[in-house]
């Protein structure tokens, strides 16, 4: 009769309480957030069996991010999962004992997360996507898509730390390929139009769309208003295809987080962050949508719909 109730006796009364401070909304990030449970049920851990979690989203917001960190803080979460870059920047400033778990996009060096990938000093460490480092190709795969175009545009959000770096970057490959490039800055959906009709009325030819947490929850409202303009347009991830934009190429959104969510996990079981690596998640995806680029005039050259990951027709 005792044996059955030792496991029991051994399981803290109440549940550990993971902290998750994301930048953008619980619809855009709904199945990322998937892929991060997942990566915490694979070590055993699951929300209402032996793990709670308090939640924190900005809805794009990014200002709101210090004040949700330090509430987090404040209720002594046993993990903080900082998913976006933003978030990540915002986590560190609010708490140095905190076990941090972050995704970010770009190199966390740079950022000032952590002092190096092996072993990553401090309280942080997590998964590192190759997002920024993609956005000079973007503009070198856009350029086989529309090689008419010499002028082109960017459209960063200058509330992301990686703003000025993927300004810089995209400058440099655009001399390299000889073309003009003219960058537009929006926080707010109430830019878009405004950007996207001077984008059109500049008579630029194609735009790269900078990576952002609040333009991933808005793919749907880019790609629409990138058709309406009848500008050729290119994003990370495939929702903006998958919703009509002409093409995507980016990181996988799925990989990140699961790595993320099993990160977490080996922290709950005692896994100190300065000993475990942070990871680079590598899988890249470029998606084209053919019929987009049939609406647009666009033709695809067959060399580049056959290193496609995925065309849609």
């Amino acid at each position: 009769m005792a044996w059955p109730l030792a496991p029991r006796a051994q399981q803290p009364a109440t549940p550990p309480v993971v902290g998750v401070l994301n930048s953008a909304s619980p619809q855009a990030y709904a199945t990322r957030m998937e892929a991060f449970h997942q990566g915490l049920s694979e070590l055993g851990y699951a929300q209402g069996r032996n793990l709670a979690f308090e939640y924190r989203w900005a809805e794009g917001h990014y200002d709101r991010l210090p004040a949700m960190a330090a509430d987090l803080v404040e209720r002594r979460v046993a993990v903080l999962a900082a998913i976006t870059t933003p978030c990540a920047v915002a986590a560190k400033a609010a708490t140095s004992t905190i076990p941090i778990v972050f995704e970010v996009g770009g190199d966390p060096r740079e950022l000032g997360l952590v002092t190096g990938f092996d072993r990553p000093t401090g309280n942080l460490t997590g998964v590192a996507l190759l997002n920024r480092e993609l956005g000079p190709k973007r503009l070198e795969l856009l350029h086989e898509l529309v090689p008419s175009a010499r002028r082109v545009a960017g459209l960063l959000n200058p509330s992301n730390p990686n703003s000025e770096r993927l300004k810089k970057d995209l400058a440099s490959a655009a001399h390299m390929l000889g073309l003009e490039l003219q960058v537009f800055y929006a926080s707010s959906e109430e830019e878009f139009d405004s950007v996207f009709s001077t984008i059109q009325r500049l008579r630029l030819g194609a735009l790269v769309i900078g990576t952002d947490p609040f333009f991933n929850g808005r793919s749907k409202q880019l790609a629409e208003l990138a058709m309406q303009n009848s500008i050729p347009a290119i994003y990370q991830y495939r929702d903006f295809t998958s919703a009509g934009g002409l093409a995507s190429y980016g990181a996988s959104f799925v990989e990140p987080l699961k790595l993320a969510g099993n990160y977490v996990a080996r922290v709950l079981m005692g896994a100190r962050p300065a000993d475990l690596p942070v990871q680079q998640s590598t899988k890249i995806e470029l998606t084209i949508n053919l019929k987009t680029a049939k609406a647009l005039g666009v033709r695809v050259p067959d060399s580049l719909s056959g290193r496609a990951d995925e065309v849609i027709e």
